[in-house]
This record gives structure tokens, C-alpha cells and sequence, in this order.
């Protein structure tokens, strides 16, 4: 099956608005068609709403974060309801850095899921392993768990329309970035678990993406592996120009 590549940057706790303001106008016109590759940044929740204003036809703009409750006394959270109205398409769950420093769970991440699909984002799930559990021989294991809990409840036509992406814990932002070969044995292991878990059909229709220190100089052969359907960014997705390079290393492979 021939599945769309997705890059999107994350952009982390980076960028004031004019920062935000001059990567749009510049990446905006110059990413591939959407039909071709899908295009997402993702940025934090205050630079949104003018980034989609200005997104342009073909890049599209993602949250980091969302809360599972419609509303509620929940101090600095993000509703669904409230991404919706802003007509943000995307939404980062489980990023490392969340289950890490604010302790979110499995549990967690699967009520995120399901809240994120009902107001109609599309949700990036991040699922991975730490270097102690990656050095234990457990990275099956964890992918296991977390991947079986954050689909758990959802029909096979919601499961073909979200993105997993497989980051590692040790390769986030430290320079070490698992072999092609690595990431694309964890992103065939996690497509295994959903046509267990689910259906062939949709194992063969979910994207899965590679991120942890993805930058120029190893994306394509990243992308050139069967199992990866593209890049969850971080540092590199920051200079427009590596952003842009990154996005045309999807369209080479589309058009391969």
C-alpha cells in the first residue's frame, strides 16, 4: 500500500510569534503538495491561531498537547473543543517529554486519543524506549504496552487515521539517532501489533513515523525504509531551510 508521507516539526517550547511569523512565510509556499506529502507544524499553543491564518495551502499546523476533558477547571490545559475552533488538524500525545516531566500515563494518552478524534484532529501518538530499557533488551516490550493501550477502544477506521510516531527516548535531542535499520525494525514491530491487535488493513494503512535527532543529513535513508512513512522533528524541524529540505526528501521518495 502505498501510504502518504507525513513530516511534521515539533517545535517544543521555541519561537516567539515574529520568529513563528518569519519560518511560516518562508516554509508556507514551499513545502509539496499536500497531495503528495503532508506537511505539519507544530507549534505551542499562544503562535496557533496566527500560524494557521497563515499556513498556507499546503503546510498545516498541529498542538503539542490537548487535555481528554471538554472543559473543565483544568489550569493551562487545552480543550479539544477549543483546537477545533481554531482549525488546528493535528495534535501531539504522549510526546516523551509529557509522560517524563508531567508524569502523563498510558491511561493518559489513550483518553487524549479518543478526545483528540472526536473533535477531528488527527492525533500524532509518540510511543519509544529509554537506553535502560533499550540496553535490557525491553524495547519490544514497552512498544507493546504502549501501543495496545493507546489504541485500545478504537474501531479499525479510527486506528487507519492516526500517525504513530516510534521516537526513542535516547535519541531526543541528544545527537544519537538509531540506525535506519533500528527504527525501521521498531516501526515493522509496532505495524505487527495493530494487525494483531486490529486488522491487516489496518496495519497496512496506519503511518508510522521516525523522530529522535532526524535532521538532513539522515533523512533519507530513514525514509528509504519500508516501514517508515515519515519524520517527527524536533531541533532540525526549527531552520526553515532544513524544514523545507526535509519536506522535499518525502516528495523524492513519493515520486521514486
Amino acid at each position: 500500500m502505498n501510504r502518504k508521507p507525513i513530516i511534521a516539526g515539533n517545535w517544543k517550547m521555541f519561537k516567539t510569534r515574529d520568529e513563528a511569523l518569519y519560518f511560516i512565510l518562508k516554509v508556507s509556499n514551499n513545502v509539496p503538495a499536500i497531495k503528495d506529502v503532508e506537511t505539519v507544524v507544530c507549534a505551542q499553543a499562544p503562535l496557533m491561531r496566527c500560524l494557521v491564518k497563515r499556513q498556507g495551502e499546503n503546510l498545516r499546523i498541529g498542538a503539542q498537547n490537548m487535555h481528554y476533558a471538554d472543559e473543565g477547571a483544568f489550569t493551562g490545559e487545552i480543550s479539544g473543543a477549543l483546537l477545533q475552533s481554531y482549525n488546528v488538524d493535528y495534535v501531539i500525545l504522549g510526546h516523551s517529554e509529557r509522560r517524563k516531566y508531567f508524569h502523563e500515563t498510558d491511561e493518559d494518552v489513550n483518553l487524549k486519543l479518543k478526545a483528540a478524534l472526536k473533535y477531528e484532529i488527527k492525533p500524532i501518538v509518540c510511543v519509544g524506549e529509554n537506553l535502560e530499557e533499550r540496553q535490557s533488551n525491553l524495547t519490544f516490550n514497552v512498544l507493546d504496552r504502549q501501543v495496545k493501550k493507546a489504541i485500545e477502544g478504537l474501531s479499525e477506521k479510527e486506528v487507519k487515521s492516526i500517525v504513530i510516531a516510534y521516537e526513542p527516548i535516547w535519541a531526543i535531542g541528544t545527537g544519537k539517532t538509531a540506525t535506519a535499520q533500528m527504527a525501521d525494525e521498531a516501526c515493522g514491530y509496532i505495524r505487527g501489533l495493530v494487525k494483531q491487535v486490529v486488522s491487516l488493513e489496518a496495519s497496512q494503512a496506519i503511518r508510522i513515523q521516525y523522530g529522535g535527532s532526524v535532521n538532513p543529513k539522515n533523512i533519507d535513508e530513514l525514509l528509504s525504509m519500508p516501514h517508515i512513512d515519515g519524520a517527527l522533528i524536533g531541533g532540525a524541524s526549527l531552520d526553515p531551510d532544513h524544514f523545507i529540505y526535509m519536506t522535499k526528501a518525502a516528495l523524492a521518495r513519493v515520486q521514486k
